[in-house]
Order: C-alpha cells, then structure tokens, then sequence
C-alpha cells in the first residue's frame, strides 16, 4: 500500500482487503432463514452481522443512528468522547495502534483516533467489518480533519466471529504492527448481538489479546430484571421509525416478502440474571401460508404465525457483566458506567464502558517493605 500513496490520499478512493469468500457470507444468510416453523422468534432469523450487510442496511443503520426515537444509539454516540477520556490513563505507554471490531458510523472511531492524533501517539487504524459499504461509511468519518498517513488505514472485509478468520486477521494485525501495542474496540452494544455473546468475547481476547494489549467494550446496562424492564426495553426499540426501516431492509434484501411494518415487534425477556434480551422479530400475521424466495432462488414455508429473527440486542445487569468477564478470562482496568433516570415506567438504563486486559497477564508485584539501612546507626 505504500508504493501508491497518491492514489490512497484521494478520498474517492477506498483500499480495503477482504478476507473471506463472499458467496460464503451468502449461504450463511441463506442458512440462517431456512430453519423450521418457530413462533417464539428462535427459528428463522438473520444472523448477527448480516443485518448491516449491504448498501441499503448500511445507509438506514446510519439514519436509524441519527433518530431522536433510538435513545440507545444516539446516547451512546452522543457521550463516547466524555467517556472514552475516562479511559485514557489505563493506555499503554508510546505509539498505538487501532483495530476497531465493527466500526459503525465511524463516530466514535473518530474520537478515539483525534485523541491519538492531538498527543502524536497515532499508529495504524484497522477498521474491521464483515459489510465493505460499512467500512467506506466509517473510515470517511472516523478519519475526518485527522492526520492519520493514508497508508495507515487498512479497512478490512471480514466476519470477526468466526475462529479461523480471527487467526488470519491476528497475523496480520501482528505483520502490521509487530510487538507495538494494539488497543482493540466492539463498541455500540454489538456483543450483545450475538447468541453466543461470553463465548465470543473469550474468542476474541484468546486469540487477539496480548499482555501489551488493551480492549475497549461498551455494551448497554440495566439496574432493573423483571418482566416490566423487559417490555420497557423491547420498547426503546420498537418506538423508532428508523430503527424499523433498519432491521427490515435485511429482510427486503434477502427475500421477496412484501413488508408491513404492523408485523414487526420487539419482545422483552428476562434472560436469567444476567441480562434483559430484546428480540426483533417480524410474524406472518396475514393468517395463512406465505412462501419465501432467498437469495439462491430457492422457496422455503412461512406459515401463519411463523417468525423471523432480524436482530437479537441485550441490556446487561451488572452482576451477568461481571460473571461474563471472569468465563471470558478478561479483567478490568478501567470502566465508566452511565445511567439514566429511571422513570416511572422503566428503570434506569444505561452504558458501560470497560478497558479490559487479558486475565492470563501477571499483575504488578506488590511493593516491598524497606529493608534495614545500613547507613544509619
């Protein structure tokens, strides 16, 4: 990439390395909606990722992103910069590199890179999605009035949640960066997108972190876990006009169903004591058979009452968030926690965010008590 640096500074221009076989990406898609009758919303679905796959899924994540309805984005963006200064003494010392898991809009890659950039500390930024039109959207914004060397931008195309991609991605990361340290990010509440949330988070530090490493988490938080938190949080979701064009326009994509936004709903459910989990979920409610066609044209039964999953969030209490950090062998050594007020229909939700470091580095030795001083009498 260094030898054509003219091209990479012309912003119309995007290098980005892909790292997976795409006709892949879509029979995994295909997969995820071909699973048997379900009318709890756990049988067809859109699998973690796919939601923001694609130019459409893109453009109406970043509109859903800018909705006055949608509190738990546009909070989260709207306070990272104050609560990413609060993380900043927990930095390794020297240059550092940026390797940002799921970049979103790029907004609060931005942040984090101008504060690299104002104390000259800035190494490579390593965007990292499994959406290329994702990747354009945040690497334009992130890198916005910034001094970042266009050769040190390497946006790459690739599904994080996989082990043998997270292999390729780590010898890369190490080819770029050698043994300088790597702060890593999954911001936006994006863990909890995923069914098998603790165990992706102890992939990710097992075969990512190193002890100079950091690894910055946000994910969204809850002080109450009863039925009535549920159904409260099912509606921060269900209330946003453009979180709802966001979450079917996979489906539009993927299938040729005819969408009508009166059968889109958000469940609440109380998941253990660990968290509340919120599942957007689109019923067949035209009270017969439909059928679907998919992307490989093939046609599979959508029976009345039938659901499809299209995106699976959660708010964590803080005691789930604790035992998750411990089964994912992490440890903190930073966090700051946001909560809201609590209202008289809901509790108080908030945001979390974690510096953490791999549980397997050994901590600092204790001081030592002074010995005799030979000098005194």
């Amino acid at each position: 990439m260094r030898r054509i640096p003219s091209i990479l500074g012309d912003p119309g221009w995007t290098v980005c390395l892909v790292g997976e076989e795409q006709s892949g990406k879509l029979a995994q898609v295909t997969a995820g909606l071909r699973h048997g009758p379900d009318p709890s919303g756990s049988g067809k679905r859109i699998t973690s990722g796919f939601s923001y796959w694609g130019l459409e899924s893109t453009v109406a994540w970043a509109h859903a992103c800018n909705d006055l309805y949608y509190p738990v984005m546009r909070e989260s963006i709207g306070s990272f910069s104050r609560r990413w200064r609060a993380m900043t003494q927990t930095l390794p010392d020297g240059p550092l590199h940026y390797v940002s898991l799921g970049p979103g809009t790029g907004q609060k890659d931005q942040a984090l890179l101008r504060y690299l950039d104002s104390r000259g500390r800035s190494g490579c930024y390593i965007p990292v999605d499994v959406s290329a039109e994702m990747l354009r959207l945040a690497q334009r914004e992130a890198l916005e009035h910034l001094h970042v060397p266009p050769a040190d931008v390497l946006p790459v195309q690739l599904d994080f949640s996989m082990p043998a991609n997270l292999d390729r991605l780590c010898t890369l990361i190490r080819h770029a960066v050698g043994d300088e340290p790597v702060v890593y990010s999954l911001l936006g509440n994006t863990l909890a997108n995923f069914d098998n949330d603790t165990q992706l988070l102890a992939l990710l530090a097992e075969k990512l972190l190193r002890p100079q490493d950091r690894f910055l988490l946000e994910v969204a938080s809850t002080a109450g876990q009863d039925e009535a938190a549920a159904r409260a949080a099912a509606h921060e979701y269900e209330n946003s006009p453009r979180f709802r064009e966001f979450v079917t326009s996979a489906l539009m994509q993927y299938t040729d169903l005819q969408i009508d936004m009166n059968s889109l709903t958000c469940e609440g459910l109380v998941e253990d004591d660990r968290a509340l989990k919120i599942k957007v979920i689109y019923r067949n409610r035209t009270g017969g058979p439909l059928e679907l066609t998919l992307p490989d044209r093939s046609t599979v039964p959508f029976p009345d009452q039938d659901t499809i999953r299209l995106l699976l969030s959660r708010k964590y209490t803080l005691a789930g968030l604790e035992k998750m950090l411990v089964d994912a062998r992490v440890t903190k050594v930073g966090e700051t926690h946001d909560v809201g007020h609590a209202a008289f229909d809901r509790p108080a939700f908030g945001l979390a965010l974690l510096m953490l470091q791999s549980a397997d580095v050994p901590p600092p030795p204790e001081p030592r008590a002074p010995g005799p001083n030979p000098f005194r009498d």
